[in-house]
Order: C-alpha cells, then structure tokens, then sequence
C-alpha cells in the first residue's frame, strides 16, 4: 500500500506555496517542485483511498466541467475527483445553455461559478483557440471575485487544450514513477509515446491536435 507519512513528508520539502487558489493551464508553467508536489498529494490521496479514510475536503460545491469535445477517460477521472474531494460534478452543456443565444463568456463563467471551487475545461479542437478560452474564462471569474459578485474564485483546470493536455500527462508520469520506485529513477530512461488509431479521428485530422497537446510536456522535459 501506498505510504501516506512518506508523502506527507515529501510535501513538507517542497514550495507549493504559489499553488493555492491559482489556476492550472499549463505544465511547463509550474516549478519542479510544484509538479512534485501534485503527484505527492496524489499518492496521499491514494494512501487515504486504499484504506477506505475519507477524502472529502468539501461539505458542499461544485465542479463544473465543460467538454468542448468528446471524452472518455479524462470526463470520468475529473468527475472522480471532484467526487473524492466532495464536490458535485454539474456538466455545462453550451448548446442548453444562454451561451446558444449570445450569453458572453464573462456572464457564463460568473454565473456558473456561484457555487462553484473548479471548472475543468477540454477545448482542443482549433490550433490558437483553446487555451485562450481558458484564459478568458479565468479571468472572467478573476475579476467576478474582485468585485464582489463571487463569494470565491474556482480553480481552472485544464483538461486538453491545444497545446497541452496536463492531467494526462502528469498521471501517465505517476504511474511511470510509481512503476520505477521514484523520479530519480527515471534518469537516463528512453521514453516511447504512441497513440491509438481511430478511422474517424484520422479523417478529420485531429490526431495532428492530439499529438500536439499530448506529447509537449514530454518534449519539454526532454530538452531540459
């Protein structure tokens, strides 16, 4: 099982403290040891699950999650966690919402986040586009919390943009962690990336996107 205390003290040696309260756009934005702290809360998460002790954060709230595009795996894992930290997943469908009439993103994202302490965004279809939506929803929410229209600011989380997709990548890292018994293991390893094939995904180009937002970390942290 996985140890909780060694985390705990893995955490305690490391600077988080710009993580609180700020938003989580992109990977290589964050510190080496910010990136080391998510995965060390990430294994006292698991420490805590593995012996059925609660993980619950949160009384009440929600997380908003807004996929601009299909998902599977990272749709779930987010409505996973929020539910492991206590929060209730409300999924925004834009085409039942005022956005359809031409609500702007600054009157959408502050009415969604009354209640709310994440927002979980996918828009990775369009090279450009994204990531500036993200931008523009935090900022909107920004703003809303220093005006005094919201009680708190949510958290924005990245889950695919255009040039990144960050919870993905940083959980295919833990499991190679966790695999090779601690990070500086990984040192010198020859890492492959594949990607699935689909016929449909293949005529509309998207893997172009895919591997564009998928594999950046990766190449980063092969440069550096």
């Amino acid at each position: 099982m996985t140890d909780f205390n060694k985390s705990i003290e893995t955490l305690q040696n490391l600077d988080v403290s710009k993580m609180y309260g700020e938003d989580f756009f992109l990977t290589w934005e964050k510190s080496d040891d910010e990136l080391q702290g998510v995965w060390a809360v990430a294994d006292a998460l698991r420490a805590l699950r593995e012996r059925n002790i609660s993980t619950k954060v949160f009384d009440s709230g929600l997380g908003i999650s807004l996929f601009r595009d299909n998902s599977t795996r990272t749709r779930f894992s987010f409505a996973s966690a929020c539910n492991l930290l206590g929060l209730e997943v409300q999924d925004l469908d834009e085409g039942k919402s005022q956005i359809a009439h031409g609500e702007t993103v600054r009157e959408t994202a502050n009415m969604i986040s009354f209640m709310a302490d994440v927002i979980g965004i996918r828009d990775d279809m369009y090279i450009g586009k994204g990531n500036a939506y993200m931008h523009e929803v935090s900022d909107a929410v920004k703003e809303g919390h220093e005006d005094g229209v919201l009680e708190q600011r949510p958290t924005l989380v990245n889950l695919q943009c255009d040039i990144d997709h960050p919870t993905q990548i940083m959980a295919d890292a833990a499991h190679i962690i966790k695999e090779f018994g601690g990070v500086e293991n990984l040192k010198g390893k020859k890492l492959a990336m594949t990607w699935a094939y689909s016929p449909h995904l293949m005529v509309n180009l998207y893997p172009y996107l895919k591997v564009l937002s998928v594999c950046s970390l990766v190449l980063a942290w092969k440069l550096y």
